[in-house]
């Protein structure tokens, strides 16, 4: 996902531009264009995930959320996203899952979960 790939960029310096994030981004895989990182930063900015600045004519960006706060939102939207589609099927699939991990795993869960 383009968000995350933007936001992994953003965790390596203290801010960015728009252009030191493309530059950064197109070295290290196919080439993106300026006005798609541009729209994916601003709507981060949006989201509240970037802090927006501006300095003369350029948007000078930062992160808001450390990488551990944001991964740990983004797996509470996707685990609600699936128990609304799916319900009580998605929920009985991962107690199933819960219930075949290793003693090592299960007591990380707990301490994740504040049951530890």
């Amino acid at each position: 996902m383009l968000e995350s790939e933007v936001m992994e960029e953003m965790w390596l310096r203290s801010e960015a531009t728009v252009r030191e994030v493309l530059e950064a981004m197109n070295r290290e895989s196919r080439q993106r264009a300026y006005t798609t990182i541009m729209t994916i930063m601003s709507r981060l900015s949006d989201k509240g995930l970037l802090a927006r600045t501006r300095r003369g004519k350029t948007d000078v960006y930062r992160t808001t959320l450390s990488r551990e706060a944001y991964l740990r939102a983004r797996a509470e939207a996707e685990v609600d996203a699936v128990v609304e589609q799916f319900g009580d099927l998605a929920l009985s699939h991962f107690a199933r899952r819960v219930g075949r991990l290793d003693a090592q795993r299960l007591r990380r869960l707990r301490e994740l979960t504040g049951d530890g």
